[in-house]
């Protein structure tokens, strides 16, 4: 039977959205990273740019943890590996500490990993003290580590951060809010940490600001139990599998292509930019990205539509999220109004829109079984396809997203997450 393993371990949450949680986590762990020490980077919930900035902070993959979408066995699995190497684990939340069922306390809570509270200090000064102090005991169970200040403006204002904690807790220091430090962002998050010739610069100004401020102490180790061990009845040997990847299509998970390699697949990237043929493959994977930021470019790249084309007229498995299914579409109009005809294989278009249409956990019954995801996107899609199956979300609201299916052809606004169903995924994706 496998040991539990321990390893210094935090997790960064905030009040809301919006406190510098990334930037803050970005610059901890190139902080560590700057010092020697290996550092294991995890996000709560379902993203796909923080990771990318992330993984250049920490030099090492990033995955995602949540209780429902992942599972708590999974999650429990993806702690305990990197416990195995690390000597510190940094693990960023997501929205408000509390916000969501299940929330980054919630998570915090099961693993017993304590929070590191983030907030941003803005225009604020004794009422830092009592924002900190109501995260801290707003669930008396919550483990907890302490509190930094983030967007300080100098060091009296800093002191006057720190004066106002009370009931003993714990000060982690400030980050200042120097240009050059946060990063920048577009309608879905983060600008991709590809597009960033600077980012590198931005992390370790970063770092060194927050390293001036605090004393880069490692936090108390967390002890986490082996997993549980899973089966799983899955093949894909011998399958080539194309998966989209370039500065349109970039929003998948690793732990999706962790998944399809050990099932057998062998994955063969390619770009639907900038590639003029499809490499040979048996199956397509279009996951999402920004389609619209780059919907002419993919027009003009007649041949690569016509590959597609012929891929789904042999009959052979394409499976499309979110912005790989505008891609799929009659054509994709941006926020500018600027309207540009794509490939045609689902029947309709898309308009991209300046508000969010649609935020929300999602659980799909396939008829290859039952798969988990999210839903996140800005564009309304007009078709007159019947739906193959809508998911539904675990906490209400926007969602219910429709699942489209042509032939071996299916196509979403939700971002599967393959390890929640390994049959399921391999049966999408199999000729």
């Amino acid at each position: 039977m496998s040991e539990p393993r321990s390893c210094p371990a935090v997790l960064i949450a905030a009040p809301a959205s919006g406190q510098g949680k990334t930037t803050v986590t970005a610059a901890l762990a190139r902080l560590h990273r700057n010092l020697g020490r290996k550092v294991r980077v995890f996000k709560c919930g379902p993203d796909f740019l923080d990771p990318m900035i992330l993984e250049r902070a920490s030099g090492a993959p990033v995955y995602q943890l949540d209780l429902w979408m992942i599972g708590a066995q999974e999650s429990r699995r993806l702690l305990w590996q990197a416990a195995q190497e690390a000597d510190l684990i940094l693990i960023e939340g997501v929205m408000g500490l509390f916000d969501g069922t299940p929330s980054s306390a919630d998570l915090a809570r099961h693993f017993g990993v304590p929070v590191l509270a983030v907030i941003d200090g803005t225009a604020m000064a004794q009422t830092f003290g009592a924002l900190a102090l109501g995260l801290a005991r707003y669930q008396a169970d919550l483990p907890f580590a302490g509190v930094l200040a983030n967007r300080v403006g100098s060091l009296r204002h800093a002191q006057l951060l720190e004066g106002s904690l009370t009931e003993g807790l714990r000060w982690y220091g400030g980050l200042s809010r120097e240009r050059g430090i946060e990063l920048p962002s577009r309608h879905l998050g983060l600008v991709q940490a590809s597009e960033l010739n600077d980012l590198d610069a931005r992390l370790d100004a970063a770092a060194q600001a927050l390293g001036a401020s605090c004393d880069a102490a490692l936090p108390p180790p967390v002890t986490f139990a082996a997993p549980a061990p899973q089966g799983c009845t899955a093949t894909l040997d011998g399958v080539r599998i194309g998966v989209a990847r370039d500065e349109a299509f970039a929003f998948i998970y690793g732990a999706n292509l962790d998944l399809l390699r050990q099932l057998g697949a062998e994955l063969v990237f390619f770009s639907p930019l900038h590639d003029r043929a499809l490499p040979a493959v048996d199956s397509l994977y279009l996951p999402g990205g920004y389609p619209e930021l780059h919907h002419h470019a993919l027009a003009a790249n007649t041949s690569m539509c016509q590959a597609i084309r012929a891929h789904h007229a042999d009959g052979k498995p394409l499976l499309a999220e979110c912005g790989g299914m505008l891609y799929l579409l009659e054509a994709l109009t941006d926020v500018a109004g600027e309207r540009a005809e794509l490939l045609g294989l689902l029947p309709g278009e898309a308009s991209m829109q300046k508000r969010l249409a649609a935020l929300a956990l999602q659980a799909v019954e396939l008829p290859e079984g039952t798969l988990r995801g999210h839903t996140y996107h800005h564009s309304l899609t007009s078709t007159g396809l019947e739906p193959l199956a809508r998911g539904l979300s675990p906490n209400g609201g926007r969602g219910n997203e429709a699942v489209y299916r042509l032939g071996r052809l299916t196509a979403s606004y939700v971002h599967f997450y393959f390890p929640s169903n390994p049959d399921a995924a391999a049966a999408l994706l199999r000729p």
